[in-house]
Order: C-alpha cells, then structure tokens, then sequence
C-alpha cells in the first residue's frame, strides 16, 4: 500500500510518511519457525515371559517347598580317577582319563534329609520308611535305602514338580565332589580333622552315627557332605574299570554289572581314604544299610 502511494505520488503531501512506514517494516525480524522438539522416545522393556530364567553357577534353588535344595553346577572338565601314587588307590579308580561336563547341571546342596524323604512317605509316593536308628529324623541324612528306593523318591519328585530328577551319574558326581581340585581330598592331601564323619576323621560322631547335614564346611561349588557321612548312589551300572568310559559326564549304563550300582563318597564308619573323590565302590541295587544314602541331581532348563 505504502509502495502504491510513493509510485503514483512520489513528492505527495504523505510521501515521507510512507517512506518512513517503508522502512520500518524492512527492519523487522521476521521469526522463523521451528520444528517442535522430539519428544524421548520410551525405553524398550522385554515382553513379560518371553524369555526364560536363565540360572547362573553356584544359585541355588527348590522347585518345592519340601523338595531338596539344588546347586547349580558349571561345566568344564577334569581328570577322572587317581593316579598309581595315591594312597589309598584301588585298581578300580583307573586308568585317569579326561571328561567334559558339557553343560551346566543341578545338584543337591546336601544329602537328602530324613524331612525330605518323610514328605514322599506322607504323599503315598515312597513305600518305605527307614528306621533312623534312634539318631533323630529331620536335618538328618536319609539312610538304609536301596539304589532301588532312591529311584522310588526320584520319580515321586518329578511327578511333584513336573521336572525331571535323577541320581548324578558317576561322572557328574566325581567332577562335583572334587569342585576344581585334584588333589587326594577336596581340602588337599591329608585328611586332617574336623572335615567330615568318617572312622577317625577327628568329629564327635566317628564311627558311631550320621551328622546333621551341613554340618561342616562346603566346597568349592557351595555343597556339603560330598565327603563322608553317608555313601551316595550315583546312576551308572557297575564296571571295575574305566576302560571305554564315556567321557561327555553320561551315565555308563551298558556293559558291566548291571544289578550293581555304585556308592560314592565314604560313610560315618569307614575309613579316611574313602573320602576321596576318586573312591569307588560297588553294591547291588537292593541292598539296604545304614550307611548307604543319596543326593539328587537334575538337567536345568534350556
């Protein structure tokens, strides 16, 4: 409008006037626009149960309130069996040989306890109730059961627990029980005093009965009792040697003896050199006695 004005009336009355508007409209700022700030964008979160719990080495667990603690295990490998030097060494215990655990796996933190066992007799899962000699029920360990009746309680927890429980295998328990050591003992190699309940191994119940579970320290992998106390039954059939073994931590369960399984770990009356990881013996699988118990293992989920 201005500009109209000064191109038809350029020395007209309002001429300085519309040149002053002019000029004040070309100082102006004209403001620029700006796009609207982004706004953050929201952090993902992982769709509820998607994924599954993934259970590290050394957690601890139970699938139950009455079920048996569980320790998980990491893999890895050892040497199995002892060499020629160790004292104690039967020819059972060779020749050495490498196994490799393939996978992580849970294990029992301690014996299975008379508690433990006293719930699978109440739930009509397990016929047989052993006779605790008089030495107390509860944190006790489970005693005078078969390789036959530890199979009876396994499947009852399974059953509870819709996981499937099992024994070790002879390998799993071996490589469990040493907890990264290779020497004569998990503590070294001398027996010492006050590590276990054996025949002289220096503890108020030597020779005479069981421990309470958990009685003395744990070893590397945060289980008790692997040493002493009682004798564990462990999955694989009878072989007096480790010639043709697996080594992938399988239970052996061809060849051999079959009506025979193996108790591992020494008992409350046995001598210190049972105590060794690499001790073997062998019994049938109904045999009962009072220093003959279990520990029970399970695959984790994948």
């Amino acid at each position: 409008m201005f500009a109209a004005y000064l191109q038809q009336y350029p020395k007209g009355t309002f001429a300085p006037l519309a040149k002053a508007k002019i000029a004040a409209l070309t100082r102006k700022k004209v403001a620029v626009a700006r796009p609207p700030k982004a706004r953050p964008k929201p952090r993902t979160k992982p769709a509820v149960g998607t994924y599954s719990a993934r259970r590290r080495p050394g957690d601890a667990f139970r699938d139950c309130p009455e079920c048996p603690e569980l320790v998980v295990i990491p893999p890895g490998s050892f040497r199995m069996g002892s060499p020629k030097s160790e004292a104690g060494r039967r020819q059972a215990e060779g020749p050495i040989h490498e196994v490799r655990i393939p996978r992580s796996f849970a294990i029992g933190r301690f014996e299975v306890t008379f508690a433990e066992w006293d719930a699978c007799v109440a739930a009509d899962g397990c016929p047989y109730r052993p006779d605790d000699a008089g030495w107390g029920r509860g944190r006790r360990p489970i005693m005078d059961i078969s390789w036959n009746d530890a199979t009876e309680y396994l499947r009852w927890l399974s059953r509870r627990t819709g996981k499937r429980y099992r024994l070790p295998t002879e390998a799993e328990w071996e490589y469990a029980a040493r907890a990264g050591s290779m020497t004569r003992f998990p503590w070294g190699d001398k027996v010492g005093s006050g590590k276990a309940v054996c025949d002289k191994c220096g503890t108020k119940w030597d020779d005479r009965r069981t421990a309470p579970v958990g009685s003395f320290p744990p070893n590397a992998f945060g289980l008790y009792d692997m040493a002493g106390n009682l004798w564990e039954w462990v999955a694989d059939c009878w072989h007096d040697s480790y010639k043709g073994a697996p080594t992938d931590g399988s239970a052996w369960n061809t060849g051999g003896e079959c009506e025979k399984s193996i108790p591992r770990g020494g008992s409350w009356d046995y001598g210190a050199s049972h105590l060794r990881p690499a001790d073997r013996g062998h019994a049938n699988k109904s045999a009962r006695l009072n220093v003959y118990g279990m520990r029970v293992a399970r695959d984790l989920d994948r």
